[in-house]
């Protein structure tokens, strides 16, 4: 589990294709290591990634087909960066919110303008995404736990000031970039309990009929 408080931006120093997957090498710059150990996990732009080799400037990891699948691994190149964040511990301060690092879809940058110091950024969601993004709720962005200022439909908007500009990557950001997308745990899990003894049914879907049955639409 992370929080979506980045602690470092690394760099992607090695993309090998290995028996269909790939393995990687990240340089990890600031972050601390010394409490790393084979096995942990490192949120690598919002992935939860297992430390397979500890090289002294970085870590090793092996990345799924599953894992290219669903986040932007698949289009990363070698001198990219990379949000980072250790797993966090029972004393770590929860400063942003609970973090899994298990991406649910990729998103996209539709636009960016400035507003005065801060940056606004307009993102696109894949549809079947959207009903989890609440104005004002949370969202993980490459690993970035940012708050929603608007939703329209499946695009919503993020208002970034300067620090989390300069201590992500969210500054190289421009149109069409596309980014690792994580909704709020607790929106996932309250649309499954809502769903009660249909969760187990194959169309287990939240519909407007659904919620009118059982109370929740008058």
């Amino acid at each position: 589990m992370f929080t979506g408080i980045i602690e470092a931006v690394g760099e992607v120093i090695e993309l090998t294709p290995n028996n269909g997957d790939i393995s990687l090498r990240i340089r990890t710059g600031k972050l601390d290591l010394a409490d790393v150990a084979l096995g942990d996990s490192i949120a690598t732009n919002g992935v939860c990634l297992t430390v397979v080799d500890l090289p002294g400037d970085g870590f090793r990891a092996d990345v799924s087909r599953e894992s290219l699948a669903l986040t932007t691994i698949g289009h990363w190149r070698t001198g990219q960066s990379v949000n980072l964040e250790k797993a966090l511990t029972p004393t770590t301060r929860l400063g942003g919110h609970i973090v899994s690092g298990h991406v649910d879809g990729v998103g996209e940058v539709v636009s960016r303008a400035s507003d005065a110091r801060s940056e606004r950024f307009r993102l696109r969601a894949p549809d079947a995404l959207a009903r989890y993004i609440a104005h004002k709720g949370s969202i993980t962005v490459d690993g970035t736990s940012l708050t929603v200022n608007k939703v329209e439909g499946a695009e919503f908007e993020l208002n970034i000031v300067p620090h989390t500009l300069a201590e992500t990557v969210m500054g190289r950001y421009g149109t069409g970039s596309k980014v690792n997308l994580e909704v709020d745990v607790l929106a996932r899990y309250l649309e499954r309990l809502l769903q009660g003894d249909k969760a187990a049914a194959t169309d287990g879907d939240i519909t407007l009929e659904f919620l009118t049955e059982n109370g929740f639409n008058r």
